[in-house]
């Protein structure tokens, strides 16, 4: 898989560094600036690398609530934070703005991203409206900005919302890989921070063929041998934070416990 030689690892683990609150966003700290961003960003880089993870995946977790369309203040505002860390970055790293699969590609183009996540297929409702994505011009910029090598990681189903019309998974991870050519898949829970059900990741593994799959939501230090022993490897992010909370900032040891518990799994398999 071409994880393998990305990462160098078989079932890589990937980090989500969650940046806060960015100008224009609710939370936004007007006092402390981008600086006060930067800094806390570089500070969770520090230890998710030092403790032990296989890739870095940026995102604007904290921009909440989401954007159908994201001010290009937030793509300039991340780009720049990206860009301050760059010399400190040691691992492969991705990028994604969330809900916004356009602005990701250019995301990553400016920041010579490795590889992107984000909900490129489907029809969606939820809290905020109706999501109507489109995959066949998301593609198409990609290859335009000359991006071939860039990794796209699609969500199989989206958290927080519902799909328009209810499909079985097995179908749509099928037609996802027919008609969409992901490098990845990944499987959620309803939100950042809850489970994946393990029965839906098997679901969607059993579809994939040769596609990678990722457990995308809730992989903690207690559950990961399980999700490991059904996917392709995870996105976690919440779990590296204090106490497991999502607003809290990453603790060096949570994330030490959590890889060691991977590298034990790898080291049987």
């Amino acid at each position: 898989m071409w994880t393998k030689e990305m990462f160098h690892v078989s079932k890589p683990i990937i980090a989500l560094l969650h940046i806060r609150a960015l100008p224009g966003d609710p939370y936004f700290d007007n006092r402390g600036g981008l600086e006060k961003v930067i800094d806390t960003a570089g500070t969770e880089l520090h230890a998710l690398q030092a403790g032990g993870v296989d890739g870095i995946l940026f995102a604007n977790e904290f921009s909440l609530p989401y954007q159908k369309h994201a001010d290009s203040v937030t793509i300039a505002s991340m780009s720049y934070v990206i860009g301050c860390l760059k010399r400190e970055i040691s691992l492969p790293f991705g990028v994604s703005v969330v809900a916004n699969p356009m602005a990701t590609i250019e995301l990553a183009a400016a920041t010579r991203a490795q590889f992107v996540r984000n909900t490129f297929t489907g029809a969606y409702v939820g809290e905020n409206g109706f999501v109507d994505t489109n995959v066949g011009d998301v593609v198409r910029r990609k290859y335009a900005l000359g991006l071939s090598d860039l990794k796209m990681l699609y969500k199989v189903n989206p958290e927080s919302d519902v799909f328009l019309a209810e499909r079985d998974l097995k179908v749509v991870t099928r037609s996802i890989i027919f008609h969409c050519f992901p490098d990845a898949l990944c499987v959620s829970g309803y939100s950042a921070g809850s489970e994946t059900n393990s029965e839906i990741l098997s679901l969607v593994k059993e579809a994939s063929g040769d596609v990678p799959v990722f457990c995308n939501t809730g992989c903690t230090a207690e559950n990961i041998l399980e999700k490991l022993a059904i996917a392709d490897g995870a996105c976690v992010g919440t779990a590296f934070k204090k106490d497991g909370i999502f607003d809290n900032v990453v603790e060096i040891s949570r994330v030490k416990k959590f890889m060691d518990n991977v590298t034990a799994f790898r080291a049987k398999t």
